[in-house]
């Protein structure tokens, strides 16, 4: 019988699948976690990959050739050394030293084949001290996975995204940076159709934005050998998490060398990309001493990012590998739209630039590691583009020549893991159509009140340059020039005013009662 759900459902092989890893866990951080079960997802793939093309070259008479690991690599396809099969492993998943002969597994995978340097699990099993009952069960749930039974389903891609989701959901605020929420991306790849050509993601994670923009390709009938995908990502265990996730998926990447700080080790100096999609660190703090980075070449012809946040760092740095078509689509704090300093002279700059093309604001509650409601903003580095191919079908586009498209989404989304929020698909669709139907040569694109503007230059010089979309957009359940950020310093400071009358009101009273000769403490 089938095991059920909290909702009566019976379970997928997801959720089966979660429930037997967490057995596992025990007081193993999930950051460090993650890292086992997601590496046994991979062994099993690549062992089953390995095994259907052995047996493709037996049948074809090719059996002196099995154990070479060119015949293979050649086909894409991991080459496997016995001890490292999953046969192998499955054969002694009872024994005590279990845990070494899966690290060694894994060592030799990545030793055996260069497309996987540095991206496997190191010595994990054997060190984190796992329970060998527990893991051996493991084993056994994972072993039930035919990775190779619906390739169209995509089944161990489904499975990692889901563990990539739920440990992003288990760490929690400030420590799941490496995933960001699957219909965010999905909505801006749906926006910047990254077709053909480069893509690039500079705070790249677990590798989310690559995935998607592979699936938004397969999705538009398109050739996924038509784009080429670089990355960087600053910690380590994330960029293994972000190799595996290409691997298993048969995507190809330059993710450079090492992980490494774009900032301070640029993998990609002289990469020109024609899309960027990223969701980098939000107000990173210190991200450069004082004297550092003054004169990069990435800032050229704008000031230079102040050290105390990263946002608009950040931001020059896609600015600068952007393609001469090239159009980027990345998430930010809602604080990097109306900055003042060096942010205000970059933000005019980048406005007068011609570059801004649209600013969504999105609803609280879609991030594991904040609650704070954050923005995507599009920049393209040809706003007068007339026509594109996208597959088959040319799409003609107006020239919004330093015209601004704000959209307003808070009210927009549908709750998920009960606290928080995801756009469908069917929202996803509408969104991008209104964006797509803004940018084309025809008279359809309205501006809607509580939802959506497209500002001119003028427009948005008269604001004094602020990206904030309520200065825009029309409201009609309250007064159009009530300015929210305005109205929120005047709340919090009449707020802090209310406290320390408060604290006021309650020394006054103790006094009373000291002259009464009550001694009262609060």
């Amino acid at each position: 019988m089938a095991k059920k759900n909290g909702n009566g459902k019976e379970k997928s092989m997801e959720e089966t699948l979660w429930e037997s890893a967490n057995k596992l866990r025990g007081s193993v951080e999930s950051a460090e976690y993650k890292h086992v079960v997601l590496g046994l997802i991979f062994l099993k793939f690549a062992s089953d990959k390995f095994e259907e093309h052995r047996n493709k070259l037996i049948a074809k008479g090719q059996e002196k050739y099995i154990e070479m690991p060119e015949f293979y690599n050649q086909n894409n396809v991991f080459f496997l050394d016995e001890v490292s099969r999953w046969t192998y492993i499955i054969k002694n998943s009872k024994q005590n030293d279990i845990a070494l002969k899966i690290d060694t597994a894994l060592h030799n995978i990545e030793k055996n084949n260069k497309a996987l340097k540095g991206a496997l699990p190191d010595n994990y099993f054997s060190r984190l001290g796992l329970d060998i009952t527990k893991l051996s069960s493991l084993l056994d749930t994972i072993n039930e996975i035919d990775t190779l039974k619906d390739k169209a389903q995509d089944i161990v891609g489904r499975v990692y995204e889901y563990f990539l989701s739920k440990f992003a959901l288990a760490e929690g605020k400030g420590k799941g940076e490496f995933y960001t929420p699957k219909s965010i991306v999905n909505l801006i790849a749906e926006m910047i159709e990254p077709y053909s050509g480069i893509i690039y993601d500079p705070a790249c994670g677990s590798g989310g934005m690559f995935v998607q923009s592979i699936k938004f390709i397969q999705a538009h009938h398109g050739n996924t050998k038509n784009v080429s995908i670089y990355g960087q990502e600053y910690t380590n265990t994330t960029y293994k998490l972000a190799k595996m996730n290409l691997a298993i998926r048969g995507i190809s990447g330059n993710l450079g060398d090492k992980a490494a700080d774009t900032f301070g080790d640029d993998q990609h100096k002289d990469l020109k990309a024609d899309y960027i999609m990223a969701n980098p660190p939000f107000n990173q703090k210190d991200w450069r001493a004082e004297n550092e980075l003054k004169d990069d070449p990435r800032w050229r012809g704008y000031d230079v990012p102040p050290k105390s946040n990263a946002n608009y760092g950040w931001i020059l740095n896609m600015v600068s590998k952007l393609s001469e078509n090239g159009v980027a689509g990345f998430i930010l704090a809602n604080g990097a739209l109306s900055g003042g300093g060096e942010e205000y002279k970059i933000r005019r700059k980048l406005i007068e630039n011609n570059l801004v093309e649209a600013i969504l604001v999105l609803p609280q509650d879609m991030f594991y590691t904040t609650n704070i409601s954050v923005t995507v903003w599009i920049l393209n580095k040809n706003k007068k583009v007339q026509s594109r191919s996208i597959g088959d079908e040319e799409r003609h586009y107006r020239n919004r020549e330093k015209e601004i498209l704000f959209m307003d989404l808070r009210q927009i989304g549908e709750p998920f893991e009960k606290k928080f929020i995801q756009f469908s698909g069917p929202q996803i669709k509408d969104i991008a159509t209104t964006y797509h139907t803004w940018q084309q040569d025809n008279t359809k694109y309205k501006d809607i009140p509580e939802y959506c503007y497209s500002a001119t230059f003028d427009e948005v010089a008269k604001k004094d340059f602020s990206l904030v979309p309520s200065k825009y957009i029309e409201f009609v359940n309250r007064d159009e020039n009530i300015d929210f950020d305005d109205k929120m310093k005047v709340l919090q400071s009449e707020f802090a005013e209310l406290l320390k009358a408060e604290e006021k009101s309650k020394r006054d009273l103790l006094n009373v009662f000291s002259e009464l000769g009550y001694d009262i403490k609060l």
